[in-house]
């Protein structure tokens, strides 16, 4: 994309100004505006994907999030920022399907082991600590509450809301996250530091 300059100057478009003169010809129809959309908010969907439901079902959930964007981008009214909006919609998207694939079961588990029984990817030796794996092992309550809340900053009556859980429930489950979290990093920290 060029650049618009003034004398010596160049000006930088913004994102947020990129992304409402895509959302309007998007919405008109021009693919190639979505492609643009696509290719400026794929990684953060993707992450958030992968955190939430694990590296085995990012890539299809981000796939699934970007049609339901297409299939709704009608109803973008711009009251808010286009990545704001589609973070939402990602998130409610993420959350929706665990609803529906049953993995309510395994929402709350209070075993002192919980990380130690999640099944993991074998570790790589060029990391000490894996940060996203002990993410990804968190019980499936415990994870959706701790990305929502420490990684992607929405409060506890706004995930009770989209989880569908009380705002005790929600801090309750942070809490546990953290604690399992450190449980899991503080003994590969301290065996590190012996080396």
């Amino acid at each position: 994309m060029h650049e618009p300059s003034v004398g010596a100057l160049t000006v930088n478009r913004t994102p947020a100004v990129d992304d409402a003169a895509d959302v309007a010809l998007a919405q008109s129809g021009d693919g190639h505006a979505f492609e643009r959309l696509y290719r400026g908010h794929v990684a953060r969907v993707h992450s958030l994907a992968r955190r939430m439901a694990g590296p085995d079902e990012a890539d299809e959930l981000t796939q699934d999030v970007f049609v339901r964007t297409w299939e709704k981008l009608g109803t973008f009214r711009g009251e808010a920022a286009f990545g704001t909006w589609l973070h939402r919609l990602a998130v409610n998207l993420i959350l929706s399907r665990r609803s529906r694939m049953g993995r309510d079961r395994q929402r709350f588990d209070d075993a002192d082991g919980a990380l130690d029984l999640r099944p993991t990817a074998p570790p790589r030796p060029e990391l000490a600590i894996d940060f996203e794996t002990a993410i990804a092992r968190l019980p499936e309550g415990a994870k959706h509450v701790f990305v929502l809340h420490d990684v992607e900053g929405y409060r506890h009556d706004e995930i009770a809301g989209q989880m569908g859980i009380a705002v005790g429930t929600s801090k309750a489950q942070l809490h546990r996250a953290r604690m399992l979290l450190r449980g899991h990093l503080e003994p590969k920290a301290k065996e590190r530091g012996r080396r």
